[in-house]
């Protein structure tokens, strides 16, 4: 194998990760995909090897297939979780660079600015295996239809349609954009109103039907439902403080804007983060499960 081929299949390394992470939604599960992503181009013999023109194409077709074959048996990986399953979260500019800049028609593409953020990765796993793969491929990686047709063993005008329907999901979860600058505000105001106390400063920062999602895998104490309102929401955080006195937050740069990294005598206890829509939080999501913290650790 040539030195300049192995060079150019080791630094594909990051950008598999990135594809991976954004199909599965966890870096232990990405990692999987691209450990035998390798596996699969290392097996090859040498002429075969030699036949490929182009092995970014080949890893990226063989890793999106080991994701696709990942996300099905995922199904039933969840029906078995303790509690709520969330994304890993993991920090705002982990993946940077990874993927090309946006196309320039946006009747084909939405806007993906934050393509690692929980809130979206929420959306992607309600979709169907072969949609979210379609997606990710298409819209985040620019990977023509044929070549994804190839992968989801669709026909190129049924994989359009995939990632149509897909599209149409990220929208309509998406139909309020929220300038960055503000939810960083919002956020703050709200974990700032915790510091001194105010229940009222803290009831304002919330929407009356925010929604809180604990994932603590069943390895650590969490909800194991989700949490709906401000008042219950507001009870339920007051009360992970009052179990939690020596708790320290430290503000953190997430893909969904600030958030906080919750640490107790130097540990990473967990990482909260946020969504945010008309001034006010409306999805808190509070991720404890300590296999999902090692980007934070």
């Amino acid at each position: 194998m040539a030195e300049e081929t192995l060079a150019e299949v080791a630094q594909e390394r990051r950008r598999l990760l990135a594809l991976a992470y954004r199909m599965t939604g966890t870096l232990a599960d990405a990692e999987d995909v691209v450990q035998e992503t390798y596996v699969r181009w290392y097996r090859l013999e040498d002429p075969e090897r030699a036949a490929v023109t182009n092995p970014a194409g080949w890893l990226t077709r063989v890793a999106s297939r080991v994701a696709l074959d990942q996300l099905t048996s995922a199904r039933a990986r969840r029906e078995r979780y303790v509690g709520e399953w969330l994304p890993e979260p993991v920090p705002a500019d982990l993946f940077s660079g990874t993927a090309p800049a946006p196309a320039p028609d946006p009747a084909d593409r939405v806007t993906l600015d934050d393509t690692v953020s929980t809130a979206l990765l929420v959306v992607l796993e309600a979709m169907t295996p072969a949609e979210r793969v379609a997606f990710v491929l298409h819209d985040v990686f620019a990977v023509p239809y044929d070549e994804v047709a190839a992968v989801v063993g669709r026909s190129a005008a049924a994989t359009r349609q995939l990632a149509t329907s897909a599209r149409r999901h990220v929208r309509e979860q998406r139909s309020t954009v929220v300038v960055p600058q503000d939810h960083d505000a919002v956020v703050r105001a709200f974990v700032a109103a915790a510091g001194r106390g105010d229940l009222e400063g803290l009831l304002r920062a919330l929407a009356p039907d925010v929604v809180l999602r604990s994932d603590g895998g069943g390895l650590v104490s969490a909800a194991r439902r989700p949490v709906h309102g401000a008042d219950r929401v507001l009870r339920f955080l007051l009360g992970v403080r009052t179990k939690q006195p020596a708790m320290v937050l430290e503000e953190v740069a997430t893909a969904d804007g600030v958030g906080f990294r919750m640490t107790v005598d130097g540990r990473v206890h967990g990482l909260a983060s946020f969504r945010v829509e008309a001034g006010r939080i409306v999805d808190v999501w509070l991720c404890v499960n300590p296999e999902k913290l090692r980007a934070w650790a």
